[in-house]
């Protein structure tokens, strides 16, 4: 039996279709059964958890001799990095008490770094607290998900201005498709049985991209014109309120973003074990935009 928790995410729901299609039993994990009823399409047993609390979790792993897990990031959190904590130390004592024989953990790029990174600090507490805890650890590190892109579409095409957190501009920066980590993810775990031990393994996109080449891909797509500016560094925390962050939250994602763009969140240093999605930024954008020409009241090009 594998276990995906988030599986009604990008990513976990990649996982689960390709398990399933290779013909396996899979528990998928939702907080909301409502989420799950696509799994369940697919022949998946639907489970319901709450990462933050144990007995659910433990519910969950029973029977499992392989479970992905994730560490996700809370939404209007007065405290995120606490909230973070928890939930790992719950899902590593629910793993502890039950080990499977392989656990693999939906991890950043940076996470091998222990200070000054803000919020992929978590990931790295994530792979330290996991790794004794299963014959086989499997730490598959993403770059940066296309799809965070997404939630700034609505304000670039109704501006023409793309904001950035990356500077500059033109610095490419690897990014990946979450699709194309869920099916990565499904790869590792038919794998698993190569070998014992932590296996560590990166993903990213076909290509390295900057902020000037999404906001081109975004403009051919929609037919407007979009341009990239840099988002002034004071700026950074009064955007991050504005769109809902608490301040803890505003500062751990600042953190990252001031590491990004010190050329600090990147694949480690003599990783061996690279692997690379297939999906463009384009592929990604696309029914993002298609989808908001579809709301009723906006205006069509």
């Amino acid at each position: 039996m594998y276990v995906i928790f988030g599986a009604s995410g990008n990513a976990g729901f990649a996982t689960a279709t390709a398990l399933r299609q290779a013909g396996h039993a899979v528990r998928a994990v939702v907080r909301d059964r409502r989420h799950g009823t696509r799994l369940a399409a697919l022949g998946c047993e639907v489970a319901l958890a709450d990462l933050a609390d144990r007995a659910s979790v433990a519910a969950a792993i029973r029977g499992a001799h392989a479970v992905q897990i994730l560490c996700p990031v809370p939404v209007a959190d007065a405290h995120p990095a606490a909230t973070m904590r928890k939930t790992i130390d719950v899902a590593t004592e629910a793993l502890r008490a039950a080990p499977p024989e392989t656990v693999l953990a939906l991890s950043d790029y940076g996470a091998e770094l222990d200070a000054n990174t803000g919020i992929t600090q978590l990931y790295h507490y994530l792979e330290r607290q996991l790794k004794p805890l299963a014959a086989t650890v499997i730490l598959l590190r993403s770059a940066e998900h296309m799809q965070n892109w997404r939630r700034t579409i609505p304000a670039a095409l109704a501006s023409g201005v793309l904001p950035s957190f990356h500077h500059p501009l033109d610095k490419r920066f690897p990014t990946v498709a979450a699709q194309d980590v869920g099916s990565a993810s499904a790869e590792l775990l038919l794998d698993a049985a190569r070998g014992h031990g932590t296996r560590v393994v990166s993903i990213e996109g076909p290509r390295r991209i900057g902020a000037t080449h999404v906001a081109d891909v975004l403009a051919g797509i929609s037919g407007r014109a979009v341009v990239a500016r840099e988002l002034p560094r004071d700026q950074w925390t009064p955007v991050l309120l504005r769109a809902g962050l608490s301040e803890r939250h505003a500062r751990l994602i600042a953190d990252l973003y001031d590491a990004h763009n010190a050329g600090k969140i990147d694949v480690e240093s003599g990783m061996h074990e690279r692997r690379f999605g297939k999906t463009e930024l384009i592929e990604v954008l696309a029914p993002a935009v298609a989808s908001l020409r579809a709301e009723p009241g906006i205006r069509r090009t």
